[in-house]
């Protein structure tokens, strides 16, 4: 009957006939690794061919000038050289950047707010409140562009709403105001928004221990104090993902503008994600288009990730 045998660190030698033995290599679970990387070869096969080969593909397209259905021709870096030349594409993605504010920003400040009150406050039907404040997230963006655009028409609700009030003179009509166009459409943003982030915080509240509130307690700190020294530390986490997702969601925004606005009046609400579909559908400047898609993962990649290396840098 074989004897195993302790041997140096990481082997073992099962002993054999007199005079004979083999060596086993004694590792941790999983070992050897070119076994685990064959059970991720499934999920990483469909990784591939539903994200990497299409960004690749894109790439690939976005180095040439194409219609979509003749021959293309190379251009290089034209496509990426004229998102910077190009004041109409410069201005669409400065558009997304003040989305942003809207779609993440607003709705972290008022989430904040709400969370922190909500976990102290003793409120009955909670969950209820929960449900109703994260309902937006279950209706199809669509339907929430269609409802809103119905809202800001100039026979709208809210003109009729200032009308009586009597201030009609603030009436206008806010989707095809030059001025106003934009941050009406940010204003759905932080509608759509506000309960999603106000439902993370208040999941990342609810772990936080009592005995951090009440050593602040103990040491005179008020509820704003409270806040600043305990709550908003315990959250960092929960912050750093309400960012990820609204930021994301403010930068790839298409489905608001295209019901709402088209992108006008004239472009004063066009973004980076309504500028890929009407280069590429309306005006057959598939390669522009690609550009405009690549330049965009790649802005949202870099967003991410600062967001992310700041959360995990603060934590540590």
């Amino acid at each position: 009957m074989a004897r195993i045998m302790a041997g140096p660190p990481g082997e073992l030698h099962v002993a054999g006939p007199p005079g004979k033995s083999r060596r086993v290599a004694a590792g941790p679970p999983g070992e050897p690794r070119r076994v685990a990387y064959l059970y991720l070869l499934p999920a990483f096969v469909i990784y591939a061919a539903f994200l990497l080969y299409p960004i690749g593909r894109a790439v690939q397209i976005s180095l040439y000038d194409w219609d979509g259905l003749s021959l293309g021709t190379w251009a290089g870096l034209d496509n990426y050289l004229a998102i910077v030349a190009d004041e109409g594409l410069r201005a669409s993605f400065v558009h997304a950047l003040v989305l942003m504010v809207f779609y993440a920003g607003v709705p972290l400040v008022i989430g904040l707010g709400l969370a922190a009150i909500l976990n102290h406050a003793k409120v009955r039907g909670l969950g209820f409140f929960r449900t109703v404040v994260f309902l937006p997230q279950v209706i199809a963006m669509v339907v929430v562009a269609v409802a809103w655009r119905r809202v800001y028409a100039p026979d709208g609700s809210l003109n009729g709403l200032l009308g009586a009030l009597g201030l009609d003179s603030l009436t206008r009509g806010w989707l095809g105001d030059y001025t106003f166009a934009l941050p009406a459409v940010g204003v759905v943003g932080t509608w759509f928004e506000t309960g999603l982030v106000t439902v993370l915080l208040l999941a990342g509240m609810s772990r936080i221990p009592l005995e951090l509130y009440e050593a602040a307690r103990l040491d005179g700190a008020g509820p704003l104090r409270e806040f600043f020294a305990v709550t908003l530390p315990s959250v960092r986490g929960e912050i750093a993902v309400a960012l990820t997702l609204t930021v994301i969601a403010a930068l790839r925004t298409f489905d608001l503008v295209y019901v709402t606005t088209r992108g006008g009046p004239g472009e004063s609400t066009s973004v980076p994600s309504y500028e890929v579909y009407h280069r590429a559908f309306g005006l057959g400047q598939v390669g522009s288009a690609a550009a405009i898609g690549v330049t965009l993962t790649v802005v949202i990649f870099v967003i991410s990730f600062a967001i992310n290396r700041f959360a995990d840098r603060r934590t540590s």
